[in-house]
């Protein structure tokens, strides 16, 4: 889920929509799966996101909103959110609250955080959390079969076994012989994990030899602290600004709370 986000000017135009719940499911034990219908129906970038609005949950009772990127395939005809459910956010708690059949208001789509074509380039997507979401839209969108980096990594961290996401349809969808890899790297197994284990950022610095940086996209998504260290990486590396799209979820706070 988003907590702040930064984001250019929009791929598309924007519009007002209606969107209604049609299925919902946990894929851990905080994180929440949601499929909606949208009305009028809209058609989106891999990698860009809604902005729902949440009725009279802002000061003096005014609404707020809150962006999601989507994580579902371009091609379908609904749109999933991949939702972390925090205690006391609006916006989680608008959504998880919504019933089969509930609608929201919303915009949609915004941004310009979306996979771009670099003939002869490779792509490394590092993201935390549920960072991933925009990123499985991208691997599965046609735009991105039809026209594949030279290689593909998918670079996925969390805390525990118990917190992945996707785990089959992107290891079934990034095999290595069909030039990609998912890769799940833990920073705190509880139980025996035959992975990397770390952080992303250590995972990229102990694969620095088999990355060829300056022929290479970077396309980072998840919390702040994550996306400038990978950044400081990148930069000890020569890499060009060019070559790094970024999505920030959050910022934590100076004394290390978290807010939506």
């Amino acid at each position: 889920m988003i907590f702040a986000r930064l984001s250019g000017m929009e791929k598309t135009k924007p519009l007002p929509i209606s969107a209604k719940l049609v299925d919902k499911k946990f894929l851990t034990h905080d994180v929440v799966e949601l499929h909606f219908e949208s009305t009028p129906a809209f058609h989106f970038e891999p990698g860009q996101f809604v902005s729902i609005v949440i009725p009279g949950a802002g000061p003096g009772g005014r609404d707020l909103r809150r962006a999601y990127s989507i994580a579902s395939h371009p091609e379908k005809n609904v749109f999933e959110l991949c939702v972390k459910l925090v205690d006391g956010g609006p916006g989680t708690t608008y959504l998880n609250a919504l019933n089969i059949g509930d609608s929201f208001k919303g915009i949609a789509p915004y941004g310009d955080f979306i996979y771009k074509v670099r003939p002869g380039k490779s792509a490394i997507f590092v993201s935390t959390g549920t960072g991933i979401a925009p990123f499985r839209s991208m691997v599965f969108s046609k735009i991105y079969k039809e026209n594949k980096p030279a290689f593909t990594k998918l670079v996925f961290g969390a805390r525990d076994t118990t917190d992945l996401l996707y785990t089959e349809e992107l290891h079934a969808q990034l095999q290595p012989d069909l030039l990609g890899q998912f890769v799940q790297v833990l920073s705190r197994p509880t139980s025996e994990w035959g992975g990397f284990n770390g952080r992303v950022t250590d995972w990229l610095r102990a694969h620095t030899t088999q990355i060829i940086w300056q022929e290479t996209e970077f396309y980072l998504c998840g919390n702040g602290a994550m996306i400038d260290e990978v950044k400081q990486i990148l930069s000890l590396h020569g890499v060009e600004k060019t070559s790094i799209h970024q999505e920030i979820y959050y910022k934590p706070k100076a004394d290390g709370r978290i807010e939506e």
